[in-house]
């Protein structure tokens, strides 16, 4: 059986009213989900909608399942219990935790961006050139920087134009400043093609600003709301310790102008960048 929290918070919606919320216009939904690995539960009884223009961020400690959920979302495992629906011909686009690249293969961006899919020498050089990455389509794939693989990944990801971008920690290998101007563009991204985003990290400073709804997970669904009210839940707390509770400043960026590709400010009229 799924624990709920003993305590709740009026400023967090339900969980049955925000999973049951516009179900069918979902780009990708679940209920009921559960999956046992080994003979041991590793997911129970999880409800999920993800809908087209939203960032959901899943958070949870390692071992919580968020890796294992975003595989059955995809289609990847099969649930024990329960059941996944996708919108009729979803395209999504994914950016797997980890990508093991053989240095000794003398593999180029541009031909990994080809890997299966059909796509034009225009095409590539646009999606690159929106992550930021366009001088890097004839480097060799071993020899790119952690950030600059995390932006030619989410090239490879957006290439086929998803509906669903699904990014299982998209800034591993990244430094801080380089995860804020990731996450702009993840932001940007959004707001250009108008797609539904599933993030999966454990960074809670940056990432709980870069949403528009947080879901803590660890096995089941602990808490689940906007991010500031997700923040001071007591599951959270719970899981993640008052110091991170206390620790944690909701960066809010505010989209009134646009970013250059490093992620610079390319207009004036940009409102204050703050804490809530």
């Amino acid at each position: 059986m799924t624990a709920r929290p003993a305590a709740t918070f009026s400023a967090v919606e339900p969980h049955s009213a925000v999973t049951h919320r516009n179900r069918a216009a979902a780009l990708i939904s679940a209920r009921g989900l559960g999956v046992d690995l080994g003979g041991k539960p590793v997911l129970d009884n999880v409800d999920i909608d993800i809908q087209a223009g939203e960032i959901v961020t899943l958070i949870g400690p390692n071992g919580a399942g968020k890796t294992t959920l975003a595989r059955l979302l995809l289609g990847l495992l099969r649930p024990t219990r329960g059941g996944v629906s996708r919108k009729p011909g979803i395209r999504i686009g994914y950016v797997p935790q980890r990508f093991a690249v053989d240095a000794t293969i003398p593999i180029k961006v541009r031909r990994f961006l080809r890997l299966g899919v059909r796509a034009s020498t225009a095409a590539i050089g646009q999606v690159l050139e929106e992550v930021g990455a366009g001088n890097l389509a004839d480097r060799p794939l071993a020899a790119l920087s952690g950030g600059e693989f995390q932006r030619v990944s989410l090239a490879r990801a957006l290439i086929a134009a998803p509906q669903l971008l699904m990014l299982d920690e998209p800034v591993q290998g990244v430094d801080y400043a380089g995860e804020a101007q990731l996450y702009a563009m993840i932001g940007d991204i959004r707001t250009r093609r108008g797609c539904g985003i599933l993030l999966i990290s454990h960074d809670l400073h940056i990432v709980l600003g870069a949403s528009d709804r947080v879901i803590c997970l660890n096995r089941h669904i602990c808490c689940e709301g906007v991010p500031e009210t997700v923040a001071t839940h007591p599951e959270y707390a719970r899981l993640f310790g008052r110091d991170a509770v206390r620790a944690v400043g909701i960066y809010r960026h505010e989209h009134d102008h646009e970013h250059d590709l490093s992620g610079a400010v390319k207009q004036a009229g940009c409102a204050n960048h703050g804490h809530d």
